[in-house]
């Protein structure tokens, strides 16, 4: 097993062939100028243009240049855990494969980090796309500063640097590739927010769209009331399941006691009101175990390889 770098790229792409030998000859050199031992970790998220056979390439030619390609298109976030879960560095650098992130600006979010952060974010100051993807992201940066609680310009920048425990600390799934900075914060990390170079996509076409916007605030709510609730969902419906089964419980006791004094025993509305709280209650307190296992399966979550290039220790 090789030593462990200072320092991992992790680069999802989809549908990226074209860009990748480019991309790898700017990290290379941002890299060596950096001066720390590094590696780059390449995450085919089940592309269909040849871009598995890019990274093999890449691979071939250095050893520092890890990868992996998944048995089909799982999404960014699934991506991103599979390039963390790979990643040996004790920093974390991640960005895309469309060339529109410059590496030579690493040093900009090191000394960031170095100021104490644990995870700093870009900011696409000037962006270089049009503006049916501008507009959106305006709106939708400032709902999540709102929702999230920390104040970012840019929170969908896939350039960022991380400190190792933030990217072993926090869960991606679904959409929420776009929420690591709120899911960080919640967890107790400090997050910081440089502004970066943007530079226009050369290669392929934007996979942004509308659905997947939608998307993202879903998945948001669903992260802030998970992250609230600590990722005990059993403490939040059982709670509320218990409350309902204890009224309903008293109720029941109240007309057996009266049963038990003579009274004649009949179906009144406030008894049946008791038998549906109690059946509220133990519907409450299964959403919070079903909700426990869903958690559970999420937090184990590897997603199946097709192909792996310098890994053998990682196998």
């Amino acid at each position: 097993m090789s030593a462990a770098p200072a320092i991992s790229v992790v680069v999802p792409a989809y549908n990226e062939a074209e860009s990748l030998a480019e991309l790898q000859r700017e990290l290379a050199a941002a890299l060596d100028a950096f001066g720390r031992p590094w590696e780059v970790v390449y995450v085919d998220d089940g592309s269909r243009d040849g871009t598995d056979r890019a990274i093999e390439a890449l691979a071939a030619a250095d050893p520092r240049v890890r990868g992996v390609s998944l048995r089909r298109n799982f999404g960014k976030s699934a991506a991103l855990a599979t390039g963390f879960r790979l990643a040996r560095g004790a920093w974390i650098m991640t960005m895309d494969a469309d060339l529109q992130d410059d590496p030579a600006e690493l040093p900009k979010l090191a000394a960031k980090l170095e100021e104490g952060y644990d995870l700093v974010s870009g900011w696409k100051q000037k962006r270089r796309d049009p503006w049916t993807k501008t507009l959106p992201s305006r709106l939708f940066n400032a709902v999540t500063s709102r929702v999230a609680g920390v104040r970012l310009h840019d929170f969908n920048c896939g350039f960022k640097l991380y400190r190792r425990e933030v990217a072993e600390s926090v869960e991606v799934y679904g959409e929420l590739h776009r929420f690591v900075p709120a899911l960080a914060h919640w967890a107790g990390f400090r997050v910081g927010e440089v502004a970066v170079h943007h530079r226009p996509r050369r290669y392929g076409r934007s996979k942004f769209g509308a659905a997947r916007f939608v998307n993202g605030f879903l998945d948001l709510l669903s992260a802030a009331f998970i992250s609230t609730s600590a990722l005990k969902p059993l403490h939040v419906f059982g709670r509320v399941g218990l409350a309902f089964f204890a009224v309903g419980a008293l109720e029941g006791a109240w007309f057996v006691a009266q049963w038990a004094m003579g009274e004649p025993m009949r179906v009144r509305p406030l008894m049946l009101i008791g038998a549906t709280l109690v059946l509220l209650g133990f519907q409450f307190v299964l959403m919070g175990l079903l909700g426990e296992m869903i958690a559970n399966l999420r937090a184990r979550a590897e997603y199946p390889v097709r192909r792996r290039w310098n890994l053998e220790d990682r196998a």
